[in-house]
């Protein structure tokens, strides 16, 4: 039985880790250095860390705290923010990355994902989705959820596996921050159409989301949350144990 993730996610704004609602409302949370070494030693699987400006700013990621926080991270770290080229690959896994996740760069350039996939493997490359309900389908949102791309998501989603993505991060825009559950639909929908590992992201509130997510959707491998703990709403090893008692197949 594959064991399910529980996966923190720093977003990252001018070197502070933030948070918003529905992609909007940014408020100053903590040093992602010190969330970094928290997660680390509390039982999280991986970390993500996410320079959430850089696309929208047209510049490369900020690489001193990445360099930093992945000085004090025992834990896989998948790192994402202003990713366009092979250069960009190489300069934020010398940082101390173990995966790339790539977003708005690989709407202007798909091909970059079968470039880096074939360079670094397909492990490495991480395909980051915001997406948000649009008439009664689902789009593609690209430079932090700023932009409507026009394109589908599922569509997207679909040819960037086809690409060589290792992983998918399927970022909901209609259920971020709102702690009302992660987007099922939309995830029903994601886990129809590919093979590869699904991390929901948007929209945990409380443990049982989680037991919702795993129960329901068994295709999907990990939980990405971020609010619920930075504020010591839920902790991770908490979580870990109600969800072993509920029978999904967690690291403890």
């Amino acid at each position: 039985m594959i064991t399910k993730r529980i996966i923190p996610c720093l977003d990252v704004r001018d070197g502070r880790v933030v948070k918003g609602v529905n992609f909007q409302g940014l408020a100053d949370v903590s040093s992602p250095v010190e969330l970094a070494k928290r997660y680390s030693g509390e039982g999280a699987d991986e970390l993500v860390f996410y320079d959430i400006t850089a696309s929208h700013e047209a510049r490369g990621i900020f690489t001193e705290i990445l360099a930093e926080t992945a000085r004090n991270v025992f834990i896989p770290l998948t790192v994402g923010g202003g990713i366009r080229t092979l250069e960009d690959f190489d300069r934020v896994l010398k940082c101390g990355a173990d995966k790339v996740s790539v977003n708005s760069g690989v709407i202007e350039n798909p091909e970059l994902i079968r470039d880096a996939a074939r360079r670094y493997g397909d492990q490495c490359v991480v395909l980051s989705v915001d997406v948000k309900r649009v008439g009664r389908g689902f789009h593609v949102f690209r430079n932090g959820g700023r932009a409507d791309t026009g394109m589908d998501a599922i569509e997207w989603i679909r040819r960037g596996a086809d690409c060589g993505a290792g992983e998918l991060v399927i970022n909901s825009m209609d259920t971020d921050g709102v702690k009302g559950g992660f987007d099922l639909e939309l995830l029903a929908r994601v886990c129809a159409v590919t093979t590869l590992p699904v991390i929901a992201s948007g929209g945990a509130g409380n443990i049982d989301d989680f037991v919702t997510l795993f129960s329901s959707l068994p295709g999907v491998d990990a939980g990405l949350a971020a609010s619920i703990f930075h504020f010591g709403e839920v902790t991770i090893r908490g979580l870990k144990l109600r969800l072993r008692q509920e029978g999904v197949n967690v690291r403890l």
